[in-house]
């Protein structure tokens, strides 16, 4: 068992989320390998999302997940099979998103999973993702008059 290579897909996974959910879009891109296959499926969006490399996928987070919307994933629960200088993993994970725009609160959970390479660089990289969940629900924050969204980094700073 290659245990310093399943902790590094362990923390490729984590750097993921993270730099997803900071909007860190260059950070987020390098987790990806540059022809990364990425298959995303939310009711929300509607149609099932197919983008195909590294470049289309950080598009697509960079312009659908601007400043406007708060996301959270938290992963967990992970399974990681390594293969040499490949492997393959499964994460339960849930969102929670916030469109401020739209007043929407947005929450879901699943199962990622991924397949995994080790590059030319030595760093590991996500080679697919997709997932299938296991809910998710939406609610207007118009039915919840006591919702106050006390805190956004990226809204602007409102004058007192």
């Amino acid at each position: 068992m290659d245990l310093a290579a399943i902790e590094a897909v362990r923390q490729l996974k984590y750097r993921y989320f993270r730099t997803l959910d900071l909007k860190q879009w260059d950070a987020f891109g390098d987790t990806l390998a540059v022809d990364a296959a990425g298959r995303y499926g939310t009711h929300a969006l509607g149609e099932p999302l197919t983008l195909d490399g590294r470049d289309a996928i950080t598009a697509f987070m960079r312009e659908n997940l601007g400043p406007a919307v708060v996301t959270v994933h938290i992963a967990n629960h992970p399974e990681i099979t390594v293969h040499g200088d490949t492997a393959t993993g499964s994460w339960a994970f849930e969102d929670t998103v916030i469109a401020t725009e739209y007043n929407v609160l947005i929450r879901g959970a699943g199962y990622y999973t991924d397949s995994y390479r080790l590059d030319a660089d030595g760093s590991w990289r996500i080679a697919s993702t997709s997932y299938q969940r296991i809910y998710e629900s939406m609610q207007s924050l118009a039915d919840t008059p006591s919702h106050q969204l006390l805190s956004n980094m990226w809204a602007a700073p409102t004058a007192k």
